[in-house]
């Protein structure tokens, strides 16, 4: 099992995780690790503003830039009320997290997710939430690109 906490796992870590394990209840219960070690957004940050519309559950993403430029580098701090919507935020975390809003852009996060098999084990809602985080940090690195 995973030796580092989901605030430092990058995504390949977490990817050979779950081929490591072979039952899907495992990678649930894993995903649900993930996000219960992530800490949570403080109240004062779960405003209209931050919250994620399309996901079933509530979901919350704070973007923080650190640095000018096209050199600025993005982070998300999340959280949702459903444990396993926030161990999907810490996966994008480690998707996404310290990154420029360039190489944001050049993810294909839909088919980096699909390594993990996500989709074919999310209900449909779940998935149409998981979009919806997708297009939201895509959105916020677009914001950052066209600022720089």
């Amino acid at each position: 099992m995973p030796e580092r906490s989901a605030m430092t796992a990058s995504f390949d870590e977490i990817a050979d995780n779950f081929a490591f394990l072979d039952e899907w209840e495992d990678r649930y219960r894993y995903v649900i690790e993930l996000g219960k070690e992530m800490p949570p957004l403080d109240e004062t940050q779960k405003v209209p503003a931050t919250k994620v519309e399309g996901c079933a559950s509530q979901v919350w993403l704070v973007p923080r830039v650190d640095g000018d430029g096209q050199g600025a580098r993005i982070s998300f701090d999340g959280d949702s009320d459903a444990l396993i919507v926030r161990g999907l935020i810490a996966i994008l975390r480690a998707l996404y997290n310290g990154r420029t809003a360039a190489e944001i852009a050049g993810i294909d996060a839909h088919a980096r997710l699909g390594e993990l098999g996500l989709q074919q084990h999310l209900s449909a809602q779940r998935s149409n939430g998981l979009r919806a985080m997708i297009g939201r940090v895509e959105a916020i690195a677009a914001q950052v690109r066209e600022a720089a």
